[in-house]
């Protein structure tokens, strides 16, 4: 028997929703409400340099105006720190984890070694220099080890509920990946997936940019015991560039003057309509079309 259902929005603070942000959001909750389930808000604040005083209640408050309201009190990833450490002693006692002493520059010098240019906004594929040791250097960060004790890589295979069959290879287009950065911060990949595992997440709707972390987040699930939520996700809202939407493309600020035209335009995206009338309606309505078209 299936575990009941929890699902999340998980927004970071780093300025208030915009109109893409609104498109996740309501995908999670009307998934949640079309299968009876719970609908969760976490505050991602882990990188605090990134956050903006005040972004968390404003948009608490704009998802509020949208009839989106948690059904348990909001939590802040700030506050969980504790959560984070245990786990990666874990993986640390299970000899998954291991310090690094390397700098971005330290692994680029690596990697054009061996004939590879860093790309901007690409992926540095971390080569493996601290694996094996520190051969005297300081530690910097923790990294969590992306093949086995036998040096067999590792891949990730995962079914998404809209991308369909999903496919990385962990080892050769990742590397080990930080848990731990060299500033002492927590890294989203450790944090979101001992949330989710500590907070009984069964399904995870959220968009398409994010889809790529997933085979992280899966690898970590298996080594710390934890299952693995479905995955659903959506279309991203484009500015007029073709580029993603997103504060930091200068997206402005969702308007909630209307939230019922708000919400509907963030359905259109989802490929659901819903007749003009007043919030409750159009979110009743929208419920039903998404159970009619995702369930």
């Amino acid at each position: 028997m299936s575990a009941p259902y929890v699902g999340r929005f998980a927004p970071s603070p780093t300025g208030p929703l915009h109109a893409g942000s609104l498109v996740a959001a309501l995908a999670s909750w009307l998934d949640a409400r079309a299968q009876g389930g719970r609908w969760l808000v976490r505050i991602e604040d882990v990188d605090p340099p990134r956050c903006v005083p005040g972004a968390d209640r404003l948009i608490l408050d704009q998802l509020a105006r949208c009839g989106l309201v948690p059904d348990e009190p909001p939590v802040w990833q700030s506050q969980r720190a504790a959560l984070y450490a245990q786990a990666l002693e874990r993986l640390k006692a299970a000899g998954w984890a291991y310090p690094c002493a390397c700098s971005r520059k330290d692994i680029d010098a690596a990697l054009a070694a061996r004939g590879i240019v860093h790309e901007r906004h690409g992926e540095r594929v971390y080569p493996g220099t601290c694996r094996a040791g520190l051969a005297g250097r300081p530690a910097r960060a923790w990294r969590v080890r992306t093949v086995d004790a036998d040096h067999h890589l590792i891949a990730i295979d995962w079914t998404d509920r809209r991308l369909g069959r999903q496919h990385q290879d962990l080892s050769a287009t990742v590397g080990d990946f930080v848990l731990k950065r060299a500033d002492g911060l927590w890294a989203y990949q450790l944090a979101v997936v001992v949330d989710d595992g500590e907070q009984g997440i069964t399904d995870i709707v959220r968009g398409e940019d994010l889809a790529d972390n997933t085979a992280r987040q899966i690898h970590l699930q298996r080594l710390l015991g934890l299952p693995t939520p479905r995955y659903l996700h959506t279309p991203l809202v484009l500015d007029a560039q073709g580029e993603k939407l997103s504060k930091q493309t200068g997206a402005p600020a969702l308007d909630t003057r209307d939230p019922a035209a708000a919400v509907r335009a963030a359905a259109s995206v989802l490929g659901l309509q819903a007749d003009a009338g007043d919030l409750g309606d159009v979110l009743a309505a929208l419920v039903a079309g998404w159970r009619a078209r995702w369930l």
